[in-house]
């Protein structure tokens, strides 16, 4: 049986909603956040040395990372099913994916929240316009122009196609949808770019996303 370890409003879900798209049985082993840090707990420690979630275990085996987690279970248990076979083009799109949802897409984000803290932080009163200003700079020559050169490049690929790595629904799409949501609960996503809305609404109507929602629990992303 499959386990896993999943940390509230985190990139775990994605990981419960691949499950549920490939029909294996799974048992989920939940983890709350520290209220006030936001961290996962230290009993992550015990599963993985990082603390880090996703994790699953699998008989002997732990697996932690999201990419590598969702390409394990295609791999394991997909039987040709949402990972294309190695080869065909489709399946370099999905690697291609795979990577760039966490190794290019989410640093940006991830500083987005981190400057948006650093600008509310409590803070002595004559240190905060230097952190504001601070912030802001860095916000507004680097890390927003960023977040909109790689949301701009998702909105043209799928005026392409209707799917990540073509016509068809596929672990790329799994892997992406924590950082289109992110973006989208911080409001980086606006009408300008209708087809990464549509996009949202069509993951979202998955019978097998609303089943690993009701199973995951409550799902906010942080802002």
């Amino acid at each position: 049986m499959i386990t896993v370890h999943h940390l509230e409003n985190s990139r775990s879900q994605r990981v419960l909603w691949l499950l549920e798209e490939l029909g294996v049985p799974y048992e989920v082993k939940r983890y709350a956040r520290d209220p006030k840090t936001m961290l996962a707990p230290p009993e992550l420690r015990r599963v993985h040395p990082l603390g880090k979630s996703p994790v699953i275990t699998d008989g002997d085996a732990v697996v932690a990372e999201s990419g590598a987690i969702i390409e394990y279970l295609a791999d394991t248990y997909g039987q040709g099913r949402l990972l294309p076979p190695p080869g065909d083009p489709a399946r370099r799109a999905c690697t291609y994916w795979l990577h760039y949802a966490e190794g290019s897409l989410m640093p940006p984000l991830l500083m987005t929240l981190v400057f948006s803290r650093v600008r509310s932080a409590p803070m002595p009163f004559f240190a905060k316009p230097i952190a504001k200003g601070i912030a802001d700079k860095v916000m507004a020559s680097f890390v927003t122009p960023n977040v909109e050169l790689h949301f701009d490049f998702l909105e043209a690929t799928l005026a392409k196609s209707e799917w990540f790595a073509g016509p068809d629904f596929s672990v790329a799409d799994i892997q992406l949808s924590f950082p289109i949501e992110a973006a989208g609960a911080r409001g980086a996503l606006g009408p300008q770019r209708p087809k990464l809305a549509a996009y949202l609404a069509r993951i979202h109507a998955r019978p097998a996303y609303q089943r690993a929602l009701a199973t995951g629990g409550p799902y906010e992303l942080m802002r």
